[in-house]
């Protein structure tokens, strides 16, 4: 049997219209009937009625549906294995990263763990840091990197680093003494930038208002956007010092001092539903790695 052919027939019995699947499939209309002519001769069975110029899936073609997706699916998953072993991987790790990891410690982390690792095929997949914990519980990765700290019996949570949080403002000020009076006048001509991080902003505005109560606000949830608008002179925000290290080395943002607010630190962790041996290779790598 021909792989073409289940691939044809399944698309087929997806719309019920064979010039659709031709389209769908980059095939000419008549190799499509050809596929499905020749299925149907490898099984003995018809797999589709005509009815004027329309199709139908005959009762014996609504039964093979599942078993022909089936047999697809187990094709395409031996060819990936296949791919891999051939790649000279022995495992994958799969791994749901916060897109604050991926954008600042995660790029170094995977260029030494992939050289020391070369066995290992990596998968690396963005969710926001309230989601890792459930991918982690379905079985959909198998460690997360997370900005939340997590709190299961079901899970082990371990915390891999701290970063100082700051306050970042467009360049083309002083920094200040980071005086109340100062901060005012920053937040007089800058929107604050919230919430772009899933911990501390709550806690943080809570005493940002306290002290300076008519501040403005704009929530933007993702820090590579906040760190857009801060360049653009649209607002300033407190972010972690990771985040945007770069930018206050490229003098594109400067740093602010904060006297009138207890500054958070901002964490990492690192999750998993058990260990086993590639787990723990992973954990134990994040545990030594010099994080910066």
């Amino acid at each position: 049997m021909d792989f073409k052919w289940l691939h044809t027939f399944v698309t087929a019995a997806k719309y019920e219209n064979f010039r659709k699947t031709a389209e769908t499939l980059f095939l000419s209309q008549p190799t499509v009937t050809v596929h499905i002519k020749l299925l149907e001769k490898e099984i003995s069975c018809k797999l589709f009625q005509r009815s004027g110029r329309k199709i139908q899936l005959t009762e014996e073609g609504k039964a093979y549906v599942p078993f022909a997706m089936r047999l697809l699916e187990d094709y395409e998953n031996s060819m990936a294995e296949l791919h891999r072993v051939r790649q000279g991987y022995s495992h994958t790790l799969t791994l749901a990263v916060s897109p604050l990891i991926a954008d600042t410690v995660l790029p170094s982390v995977m260029k030494r763990y992939t050289e020391d690792n070369k066995e290992t095929e990596m998968t690396v997949t963005i969710f926001e840091s309230e989601e890792i914990a459930s991918q982690i519980r379905n079985g959909s990765a198998d460690i997360g990197l997370s900005c939340l700290k997590v709190q299961s019996s079901s899970l082990t949570c371990r915390p891999l680093y701290n970063d100082p949080v700051v306050l970042v403002a467009p360049p083309g000020r002083k920094p200040g003494t980071g005086k109340a009076d100062e901060v005012k006048d920053l937040f007089g001509q800058y929107l604050l930038l919230t919430h772009n991080h899933p911990d501390y902003w709550d806690d943080l505005l809570r005493q940002v208002r306290i002290q300076f109560p008519f501040v403005r606000t704009m929530k933007v949830t993702q820090t590579h956007i906040t760190k857009r608008f801060i360049k653009e002179g649209l607002g300033v925000s407190f972010l972690p010092l990771s985040a945007v290290r770069a930018e206050l080395a490229a003098g594109s943002m400067i740093e602010i001092p904060c006297e009138f607010a207890q500054m958070p630190s901002a964490g990492a962790y690192a999750i998993a539903l058990y260990e086993n041996e590639k787990k723990k290779t992973f954990l134990d790598f994040l545990s030594h790695f010099h994080f910066r």
